[in-house]
């Protein structure tokens, strides 16, 4: 599967860490930034990211920023988008099982890296 990640500086590091989980689970990744800590705006790599997936040029969709309540909300508002924010891999997969979400929101500060790879893991591994 290939899968895009977006996220803004307070996303930043998660989305590094989760580049290699993804591809240690055997997934092609598309890195859309940001590329480094400094301050960005997160729109714009919600929108990047959920252009990316609604095109086709990807699968799926990660997007993260601080709480990944604002990055959610702005990657729900374009049409076909299904951006859940997920705290556990419960959740996760009952998101891809029951919703089709077709991306996966994060919030860097109030998900830990562990809880993180689960979560991500149960997103690419079920089903609609």
């Amino acid at each position: 599967m290939r899968v895009a990640f977006g996220a803004d500086h307070a996303g930043f590091e998660l989305k590094q860490h989760l580049l290699n989980t993804a591809r240690n689970l055997g997934h092609e990744v598309l890195d859309l930034g940001t590329h480094g800590p400094e301050s960005v705006d997160y729109p714009d790599y919600a929108e990047t990211t959920a252009h990316a997936v609604l095109s086709g040029r990807c699968d799926m969709g990660v997007v993260i920023c601080s709480n990944g309540v604002g990055i959610s909300i702005t990657a729900n508002k374009m049409p076909g988008v299904r951006c859940a924010l997920c705290h556990s891999s419960w959740g996760a997969a009952r998101a891809r099982q029951h919703t089709d979400a077709n991306m996966l929101a994060l919030g860097a500060w109030e998900t830990g890296i562990g809880v993180a790879d689960d979560v991500l893991a149960a997103f690419l591994s079920n089903e609609f």
